[in-house]
């Protein structure tokens, strides 16, 4: 067997395979049996008649073609794996001589694993983050937890701070109603600035049925582009005014909310909870930048389109699956957003390109450190997850298959080989 490799641009080559044959008759004895298998020929038992038989049969071509794909198949892996290579995803083929009696000749496509060759990593410093916990949050926390067992009161006053008001309201720009901008029924509490800027001030002083109009300008930043920056005119019917009487943060609120004793008690857990946030998003933003310290700190290989539309796509599933926990869908989201599904994902391809490097880097770190994931490991983690599904047989089948435990020891393994670069470059 004859092989030429060419190395194409963007992470693919493109290997010329040679067939002689003497090579390809094995393929063309068993075509025949295939073919003797399905097609009825008198004096012979099913799969029993020669290869000779055969062509005189259906003819030599017949015979020629039906044995190409096994040829190919087999010997690509051969060619493959003699050439040291790599690869990503399935070839694309194409069959350039394939005559009786003449060597067989295939071009095969082929994606390359990009290789990376990993920077000096001792050459990089990071400094250990600091987790602290900003009191006004704990504040902020126990303000929202009020608020839940706040005592609402219908009232026939005006609206004042601290009041919850129901409104109904249009925005208009040049005197033109604004899409999306006429709401009813619309809530909230004057002071707690859940709007845009000035909003809840005007709203101060109303009455029920009372109708308020001004003018208000939309923040630089705001989330509908075109009303960010923009001033535009407000019209407010009052629906209804309730005062708020907010619980007393004493030991009878903290004993409403839990097994808590005292307030004291309450305050030390919430102040555990957003400590063990704050911790996770720490570690997170430490593993973005060991990422991106490391990849801007090595070299890569092209990295072959279907590496990055499979990331992409991975993305556009990961964007559904929380939509879906939001009770929203993904083509109310593009509505919102004004794009189509393909512009989306254009825009996740510079992520994307990330996230595939940021792989390429674990898997490379992970060989040459020798750092796989253990047997012991996987089986605790599936012990630990099936735990969580108890009594429940689909999901123990799942969670014991193959794929699950390759996928747990991929998983594993990526984080061995973070803790591993945080152990080098966090100082």
């Amino acid at each position: 067997m004859k092989t030429e490799v060419k190395k194409l641009e963007r992470g693919r080559a493109e290997l010329t395979v040679e067939l002689t044959v003497e090579e390809y008759q094995p393929f063309l004895e068993k075509a025949a049996k295939a073919i003797s298998a399905s097609v009825k020929i008198p004096g012979f038992r099913p799969g029993q008649a020669s290869l000779d038989i055969i062509k005189k049969k259906v003819g030599e071509e017949q015979v020629w073609q039906e044995a190409l794909e096994p040829a190919v198949q087999k010997t690509l892996v051969k060619a493959i794996d003699d050439e040291k290579l790599v690869t990503i995803g399935s070839p694309s083929i194409e069959i350039v001589k394939l005559a009786p009696n003449n060597p067989v000749i295939y071009k095969a496509v082929v994606n390359l694993l990009p290789q990376v060759e990993v920077g000096d990593l001792t050459q990089i410093s990071i400094p250990k983050p600091e987790v602290k916990i900003d009191e006004k949050k704990l504040e902020q926390s126990l303000d929202s937890l009020r608020q839940m067992r706040a005592k609402e009161t219908l009232v026939n006053e005006a609206a004042k701070a601290g009041d919850k008001i129901e409104i109904d309201f249009d925005i208009f720009m040049d005197k033109v109603p604004v899409e999306n901008g006429k709401h009813q029924n619309f809530a909230l509490v004057i002071g707690e600035k859940s709007f845009i800027p000035g909003f809840e001030d005007q709203l101060i002083g109303l009455s029920k049925d009372q109708t308020k109009e001004f003018k208000l300008e939309f923040p630089k930043d705001y989330f509908q582009k075109n009303l960010a920056g923009r001033q535009a005119d407000f019209k407010v019917t009052t629906k209804a005014v309730y005062h708020v009487e907010l619980p007393q943060l004493n030991d009878e609120f903290a004993a409403q909310l839990g097994n808590f004793k005292t307030i004291d008690e309450l305050k030390t857990q919430l102040r555990e909870n957003l400590e063990h946030e704050a911790k996770h998003q720490a570690d997170q933003q430490l593993e973005d930048e060991i990422m991106e310290k490391t990849i801007a700190a090595s070299k890569f290989d092209d990295i072959p389109d279907i590496l990055v539309d499979s990331e992409t796509k991975k993305m556009m599933e990961e964007l559904e699956h929380n939509l879906s926990h939001q009770g929203l869908n993904l083509d109310a989201y593009l509505t919102h957003l004004k794009k189509k599904r393909e512009e989306l994902m254009l825009d996740f391809a510079p992520q994307a390109l990330k996230r595939v490097k940021s792989a390429l880097i674990l898997r490379a770190v992970g060989q040459t450190q020798k750092i796989m994931a253990g047997d012991q490991e996987i089986e605790d983690e599936v012990k630990q997850t099936l735990a969580t599904y108890p009594n429940n047989s689909e999901a123990e089948k799942q969670i014991n298959s193959l794929p699950y435990r390759d996928y747990l020891r991929n998983v594993i393994t990526a984080r061995k080989v973070i803790d591993y670069l945080k152990s080098v470059m966090v100082k």
